[in-house]
């Protein structure tokens, strides 16, 4: 993988690939500075260029650009210069960027002439080890350059880029190992459990194939292409899993992590539990760069799964949500978790079998009988037991990934088990849902909270995660050439949206997936806990390398944030 992103920069650059891996960029510091970082990371220092700029240096017909265009939608998350929405490429204050129009790839606009750096970071390292991470730390110390950290780029606020700076790229590091009776280091007193180890680098289709053929299941995230251990664990993920068998802070044994003070460090319940808690939902990029995590590996299960889809049919969308909020409370009892759109509706459950659960889902499945006598179009239901988790996600979500290689707003709301309690507080829930939906088409109600898990007291995402039901996303997509203005009225859309849901429930959303101008973010992300995360990131942070929008303790008037609108 390294070798074909070096092939990329070699080809954009007109260079060969030895001349890549051993140029120098052009120095911002003096050039002794450089020199030393990238004999201290043995030469894994490189200049990045935009993702599409191979079709703005040469020939649109080059090979290069060639390849640019037949992964700008697929293949982003293999480039370190790529990002999964293109805004957090360009500079949206001054409309500069380098962006080719993703609904037409094989053509290159007639006005896309320019090609600017943007928010993409100027330099990265390839991190291998430690002291990679140790010496970007002291770097940046010494020269104020900003740094970021980056696996995917699967980031929705942006945290991953910023213009001048240098990125820690840890897509490369993809070890994994299963070890039966892994006890956390150090800690003599804790019981052994089956724990998975994954690097900073390894994705979760990834994952989960390792896990199947080791007959062990991990609770992860729906997108095959979202990092394990980075933002998505440490910002406070989950999956449909995760009503039963918690989130993923709920299941990290232990971290190795590098501190910006350059100290290698483990972090687990037994030492370093300071830094293990803030990592356990205090968010990605803020405290230090996870090299690994070992997270609890729990046996394979049979799942029961069911999957309803019709054609667009808004009364049809409202008898669903209004029957999934009559049953919300009883179906999170029973062990349901999973996925609905307005005409899409996904369960699975770890906990019951086949005949508890269609006794458990009675409504749902006369609700689909009716469906199908009234010749509902594009009626499709099925029914079903699966042996394992990677036989569900095979079946009814590998498919279904975020969409890349385009520029969006997103805001998100946790839904209160309260919203449930009545039927009027039902109805207004389901009333807010439609409206949001019809504001900004594509809402996603995720049934992947830790409703059915305790909390432990010793994981920092907002208790509100454990007092709700739904998560919900809403998102307002804009054109790859849009304006300053028109990007900014997107933004206000997405939040205007999610007002809907805001006005009716408790002030909680998801840290990875918020309105990128979240209003009382402390709170809404943290609950009652930033005061102590603030409290950790000044011990392990006091020169405040690490820094990104909306984290704990950021400054807003720093030039990384220059790009924002």
């Amino acid at each position: 993988m390294l070798l074909q992103n070096l092939l990329h920069y070699a080809n954009a650059f007109g260079l060969s690939l030895s001349s890549v891996q051993n140029a120098l960029m052009a120095p911002a510091f003096p050039q002794d500075e450089w020199d030393s970082l990238k004999e201290q990371v043995e030469g894994r220092l490189f200049q990045t260029k935009p993702f599409a700029y191979p079709c703005f240096s040469g020939s649109v017909s080059s090979p290069e650009c060639d390849l640019v265009r037949s992964d700008y939608k697929t293949m982003r998350t293999q480039y370190p210069s790529a990002y999964t929405q293109t805004q957090w490429e360009t500079c949206q204050a001054t409309s500069e960027g380098c962006l080719i129009d993703p609904t037409s790839p094989s053509s290159i606009s007639s006005t896309a002439k320019h090609c600017s750096q943007g928010s993409v970071p100027q330099y990265f390292i390839d991190v291998s080890s430690p002291k990679d991470i140790a010496a970007a730390f002291n770097f940046s110390k010494t020269t104020k350059t900003p740094l970021v950290i980056k696996n995917t780029g699967h980031d929705y606020n942006g945290r991953s880029s910023a213009p001048g700076s240098l990125a820690l790229w840890t897509h490369n590091l993809k070890n994994m190992s299963f070890d039966p009776e892994f006890l956390s280091e150090g800690c003599s007193r804790s019981q052994r459990k089956p724990a998975m180890t994954v690097g900073a680098g390894v994705q979760w289709g990834e994952a989960y194939k390792f896990a199947d053929a080791h007959n062990i299941t991990i609770v992860g995230g729906a997108d095959q292409n979202v990092g394990v251990v980075g933002g998505w664990l440490q910002g406070g993920g989950h999956g449909s899993l995760s009503n039963v068998m918690g989130m993923g802070v709920d299941r990290v044994l232990q971290f190795s992590v590098v501190t910006p003070d350059g100290q290698y460090r483990i972090a687990n319940e037994c030492q370093n539990e300071d830094l293990f808690f803030a990592l356990r939902g205090g968010g990605g990029g803020t405290f230090g760069v996870v090299m690994d995590a070992s997270i609890l590996a729990s046996p394979r299960i049979t799942l029961q799964a069911v999957f309803l889809k019709f054609s667009p049919n808004v009364s049809v969308t409202e008898e669903m949500w209004s029957i999934m909020a009559a049953n919300g409370l009883k179906w999170a009892n029973d062990g349901w978790g999973g996925y609905s759109m307005a005409q899409v509706l996904i369960l699975v459950n770890p906990k019951l079998t086949k005949q508890e659960a269609q006794e458990s889902l009675a409504d749902l499945l006369d609700f689909g009988e009716r469906l199908e006598r009234n010749g509902v179009a594009g009626f499709q239901m099925t029914v079903t037991e699966l042996p394992s988790w990677y036989d569900f996600f095979e079946m009814f979500v590998e498919g279904n990934v975020a969409t890349t290689g385009t520029s969006l707003a997103l805001a998100s709301r946790l839904v209160s088990k309260s919203n449930f309690a009545t039927p009027q507080r039902r109805a207004e829930l389901v009333s807010g849902l439609l409206a949001a939906d019809a504001a900004t088409p594509g809402l996603i109600i995720l049934m992947t909270t830790p409703a059915s898990t305790p909390s432990s007291g010793m994981t920092s995402v907002n208790e509100a995660w454990r007092s709700s039901l739904y998560h919900v996303t809403v998102i307002s997509p804009w054109n790859w050439n849009a304006t300053k203005e028109e990007q900014t009225s997107h933004y206000e859309k997405a939040s205007a949206s999610i007002d809907n849901l805001r006005n009716i429930t408790p002030d909680a959303a998801y840290f990875n997936e918020a309105d990128v101008y979240e209003p009382s973010y402390k709170v809404a992300f943290w609950g009652t806990h930033y005061p102590e995360l603030l409290r950790i990131k000044r011990k392990y942070d006091p020169d405040h390398l690490l820094d990104c929008w909306h984290c704990v303790g950021w400054n807003p008037q720093s030039e990384r944030f220059s790009c924002y609108l």
